[in-house]
């Protein structure tokens, strides 16, 4: 065909390809969903609200992004596909249009000690590459600076294959950058012998202190019965030997009140036995010994640095590995733009590009050797993003778990031009979310509800903003809700005084945080908000601190058990049925044989994310078939942990059930917001501001004075934000004092003491630039969080 006859490339008839411009579910019931249908336009930003629990994460998570891993997996090999479990398919009749998903959730980043916010984008790589080349004195290749590479030096016989050719070598070297100190951990852990004895007794008194060795134990019996130590005199009488013999003897078999058993000294024994255990599986008590005796310390030989001393003295312009990642990284960008080298030009561009994305997504105040445990969810969701903000793909499902958890108002509008230049990519954004700022931006709204748990599970609303404005679903009522000042604010009735603080980016700040009242600690995201209040107000005697990290415990941990609201309802269910309340718990006798009572069995991939299947023989009730023949008011247990919080607080408040000990746990959980959990869901499932909010309700019975609280708002739909605030009111007024961290204008409103932070993030910050009422910060305007508060309560 001639150039002349060829058809315009552009031409107006639409090709059949660009149909499929729709994911369509239909009849979806994961979880608490009704039969839920819905066209979602791809290459849009669709906004997923609605209150906590209505449905939201069930439908995007559970089933539209569960349903493309699992057809993804398929397209791997059979022999590849044999070391993965069947992905169970969602519960829906028709899914259709679906493209590849990336999830970027809310999930902290892993909390290896290596692990840093260099590591786990490509920064550190691209760094490492960088000073391989250009570094004086040069030192060897990039692993010769990276902290999680040691240096191994070998002599022998040693064949090196490269390609067809064999070489043998009589000695092997490889230069890694691991500090051979702290193995590039930036810290050295020892044990505190104080907690491990009271060396004013001796052994047969009861001098050891550690979980597990009372006396008359056989822990005890092998020290005091051993023969190298005498157990009648006090420890702070041993003479040197006997000192060795007790601490640090190494493993010898001998025979102890008549049986043959290995002798070690104490010190390598409680290593061995408790030290090297995960601390998140082990019991309570056990971990609260570890947390006393093992202290850590910055490693004298690199300065926390990780790096062996060749990667520190390497440098470019003066300046080392080590000194880079710890800029900040807005300082660390202008540094970059100072290097100019042709050799090594696109990786100096791709490097800035990185760099550049960190600041754009306001996480400027990071450093690169920041631990990326240390990360609070929202800023472990940004660094994900970063990964995928230079990605060459289009034509994907990206889906978000609240981005803006943790931004300040004058934050939230980047993160809003980032997810508009992802859908401008040709991707398609689904984000669950519920500030209002994020729902303006959307190109379509999707509106669950309308209540929570069995309540919830039915779109309410589907269209554009301006619909669900008008639509008069509970989240269109509340969208343009405005939180007003308080005529009339609380006198303080003591104050808390906080002199010259400097932890982290804090510049000797003085502050009187005033008590009695409410009062919201306010700034941009790494002004120093969570350093000032966590580094200065210690959580011990009087002071009760609420924040979203993970709740420590196993798999099995659920609200039930971490509440204590498990013993009463065991207790009730023994005492109805003449039987042991050991039956009743899915971790004792009454566990399914099979998955050992946690309902679900985990397969461990070793090439990928491990896999839970639900348990065929119990089908997931954790319990043995005959447990289940034991009711209470015509319930069994397995029925009593799938109940909702607000069905338990009326089914154990009255009745032939009535428990007022479960019942008065039950109430303190529909206090703060959570009517909607399942008693038995796993605490792994909860987000960080269902975390926090379970972790206000365990401590509310408890008789501190101060609640220092993190962030309460976060994950809370606009309607339950009143609710929350109703509760911080209660707490005000029943005498005590609460010290919130907090992004959202209604807290800020309804505070009677702000205190200010900035005016920056990193080191632009860490001053208090304003304290005082919230109408006095609206009257100055002079900060940023001011100017977004006045606007806020103008309307």
């Amino acid at each position: 065909m001639s150039i002349a006859t060829r058809p315009d490339p552009r031409s107006p008839v639409p090709h059949l390809a660009d149909s499929h411009d729709l994911i369509r579910v239909h009849g979806a019931r994961e979880n608490n969903l009704k039969d839920v249908s819905i066209e979602i336009p791809k290459r849009r930003l669709t906004v997923f609200t609605g209150v906590s629990g209505s449905g939201k994460s069930s439908l995007v998570f559970n089933t539209i992004a569960a349903e493309s891993q699992r057809l993804i997996n398929e397209t791997y090999s059979a022999f590849v596909q044999g070391f993965m479990p069947t992905l169970a398919r969602p519960e829906v009749d028709v899914l259709d249009g679906l493209t590849t998903v990336i999830t970027v959730d809310q999930q902290r980043m892993g909390a290896d000690p290596r692990s840093t916010v260099g590591t786990a984008t490509d920064a550190n790589a691209m760094l490492r590459i960088l000073f391989s080349r250009l570094g004086r004195p040069h030192i060897g290749p990039p692993s010769a600076y990276a902290f999680n590479v040691p240096s191994v030096r070998a002599s022998g016989a040693i064949t090196v294959e490269r390609g067809a050719k064999k070489t043998v070598k009589a000695t092997f070297n490889r230069t890694g950058g691991m500090c051979p100190r702290c193995e590039g951990r930036g810290a050295v852990s020892d044990i505190d012998l104080t907690q491990l004895y009271d060396d004013s007794k001796s052994l047969n008194e009861g001098a050891l202190t550690i979980p597990g060795y009372t006396a008359g134990g056989w822990n005890h019996r092998l020290y005091s019965e051993s023969g190298l130590v005498d157990p009648d005199k006090p420890i702070s009488k041993y003479t040197k030997k006997e000192r060795h013999d007790f601490l640090y003897h190494e493993a010898t078999r001998m025979k102890i009140a008549g049986i043959n058993m290995t002798y070690e000294g104490l010190i390598p024994r409680i290593q061995k036995s408790i030290l090297s255990k995960d601390t998140e599986a082990m019991q309570p008590h056990i971990r609260a010994f570890v947390e006393r005796a093992v202290t850590f310390a910055t490693c004298p030989e690199c300065e926390g640095t990780r790096l062996a001393e060749g990667a520190r003295s390497s440098k470019i312009r003066q300046v080392s590995i080590a000194d880079a990642c710890a800029m900040e990284i807005r300082d660390l960008a202008e540094w970059i733009r100072t290097v100019e080298e042709p050799s090594v030009a696109p990786l100096l561009a791709a490097l800035r590009q990185t760099l550049d994305s960190f600041v754009e997504i306001g996480l400027g105040y990071l450093s690169l050797d920041r631990p990326s445990g240390t990360l609070s969810g929202g800023e472990a969701q940004r660094v994900k993003m970063i990964r995928h903000l230079g990605s060459s793909l289009t034509d994907v499902t990206y889906v978000f778990d609240e981005p803006t958890s943790g931004l300040h108002p004058h934050d939230i509008q980047r993160m809003n031009s980032l997810l508009l230049r992802l859908r401008d990519k040709g991707n398609t954004v689904l984000v669950v979310e519920h500030k209002p700022e994020v729902i303006a931006i959307a190109d379509h709204v999707v509106d669950l509800g309308p209540g929570a748990g069995t309540a919830g599970g039915t779109v309410c609303f589907e269209g554009t903003v301006e619909g669900l404005r008008s639509g008069g679903t509970i989240t269109g009522r509340h969208l343009d809700d405005r939180a007003a000042l308080k005529e009339t604010v609380r006198t303080p009735t003591g104050t808390l005084r906080i002199r010259g603080a400097t932890a982290h980016n804090l510049r000797d700040v003085d502050v009187d945080i005033p008590l009695g009242v409410l009062c919201v600690v306010t700034g941009v995201a790494g002004s120093g908000k969570s350093s000032l209040v966590h580094g200065s107000i210690p959580a011990g005697e009087g002071v009760v601190s609420v924040d979203q990290s993970a709740i420590r415990g196993s798999r099995r941990s659920n609200p039930a058990t971490y509440t204590g609201l498990l013993d009463p309802i065991r207790k009730a269910f023994a005492k109805a049925n003449g039987v042991k309340p050991a039956l009743f718990s899915a971790n004792s006798e009454g566990a399914c044989p099979t998955c050992n009572g946690a309902g679900v069995i985990y397969t461990d991939l070793a090439m990928m994310a491990g896999v839970a299947t639900t348990c065929e023989d119990c089908e997931g009730k954790r319990f043995d078939a005959s447990v289940l023949d034991h009711l209470l008011g015509g319930r069994d247990i397995s029925e009593v942990l799938a109940m909702s919080v607000a069905e338990a607080e009326e089914f154990f408040g009255a009745g032939e059930a009535r428990t007022p000990a479960a019942h008065r746990v039950l109430t303190r959980l529909a206090d703060v917001g959570l009517g909607y959990l399942r008693l038995g869901q796993p605490l792994t499932t909860l987000s960080g501001g269902e975390r926090q909010r379970l972790k206000l309700a365990t401590h509310m019975a408890e008789k501190g004075g101060v609640y220092v609280l993190d962030e309460p708002t976060s994950g809370l739909h606009l309607a339950d934000v009143e609710q929350l605030l109703g509760l911080l009111d209660r707490l005000v007024d029943s005498g005590k004092s609460v010290i919130v961290v907090e992004h959202h204008q209604a807290v800020m409103a309804h505070a009677d003491w702000i205190i200010d932070l900035g005016p920056g993030a990193g080191h632009d910050g860490g001053r208090v630039v304003f304290e005082g009422t919230p109408a006095d910060l609206v009257a100055a305007r002079a900060t940023l969080t001011g100017e977004h508060l006045a606007a806020y309560v103008a309307g």
